[in-house]
């Protein structure tokens, strides 16, 4: 037996993988979608999204491009992996994500070739939105420059070609490498934690998700799992997934503020304003 069948739940619910039927449409979550939505509609050319470590960024990306209708837009999402990244080979990267074939090794007729496919889409109907999680790793103004010229290719009414940006809040300090560039952000969302309230909320959606059927986290374990997390829904979800295994081990159908300090003493995690308490002895 593991915890899954001890609480009577179909599957974890708590894992950090991003799996869009466990999405949270918070309030800031729905506004950031329509703010996003709006600057790819109005082909605004830029939209920016900042939120420190595990605020979410990467599920309302993934969520964002989910909500792109394929018969409307021309959509991809690119994650950066490191910060080694060229701006040939994004260019390049961009190119092929976008339909390009065979696109060229020399820079002037890439962005040819991408000039003709963006023009290519416009003339088909769809918008071109292209989706970038984790752009602060990319750190160069050559880059930053790159991203400026093809926001310069325009049609009647607006960009032919509209970026969206996750990034970490040092982001900013990226855009700013190339100013005119930062300065046509059009639309900025700053993703922020959780009140406890939400944590709460957030915490009651993915056990319903999940199937469960029961109360298995009581109020002052939520409360303590919002101090501990700060709430920031990846800890959150660290958070739960943990308890869940030590109530599963101390055969508790309940989880009390006591498993969660257990847990949080684990993770070497502090709760806001406080010191972690010294781990409780576990009775079997």
């Amino acid at each position: 037996m593991d915890y899954l069948e001890f609480y009577k739940l179909k599957e974890h619910p708590f894992s950090n993988a991003v799996e869009n039927k466990f999405y949270y449409n918070s309030a800031q979550h729905a506004e950031a979608i329509v703010r996003l939505k709006y600057a790819v509609d109005s082909m605004k050319g830029l939209a920016v999204v900042l939120g420190d470590i595990g605020t979410g960024k990467t599920t309302l990306a993934r969520k964002m491009l989910d909500e792109l209708d394929e018969n409307q837009y021309e959509a991809a999402l690119l994650v950066v992996l490191h910060s080694s990244v060229t701006a040939d080979w994004l260019m390049r990267k961009i190119a092929v994500q976008l339909g390009v074939e065979n696109p060229g090794t020399n820079k002037v007729e890439l962005l040819g070739q991408l000039y003709e496919r963006l023009l290519e889409i416009h003339e088909s109907g769809l918008k071109t939105v292209v989706l970038m999680d984790e752009v602060q790793m990319l750190q160069t103004k050559e880059i930053m420059e790159e991203f400026r010229g093809l926001l310069n290719m325009e049609a009647p009414g607006g960009k032919l070609i509209t970026f969206v940006f996750f990034g970490l809040p040092e982001l900013e300090n990226v855009l700013a490498l190339d100013e005119p560039l930062k300065q046509r952000v059009a639309v900025m969302c700053r993703m922020k934690a959780f009140t406890d309230t939400v944590t709460e909320d957030y915490i009651k959606h993915r056990l319903k998700v999940a199937g469960c059927e029961e109360n298995i986290f009581i109020q002052d374990a939520v409360k303590a799992v919002h101090l501990f997390s700060n709430g920031v829904p990846r800890l959150i979800n660290t958070i739960c997934d943990n308890a869940l295994l030590e109530g599963f081990l101390l055969k508790r159908k309940q989880i009390d503020k006591d498993v969660i300090e257990s847990v949080a003493v684990s993770l070497g995690l502090e709760a806001a304003g406080r010191k972690t308490p010294s781990k409780p002895r576990r009775e079997m």
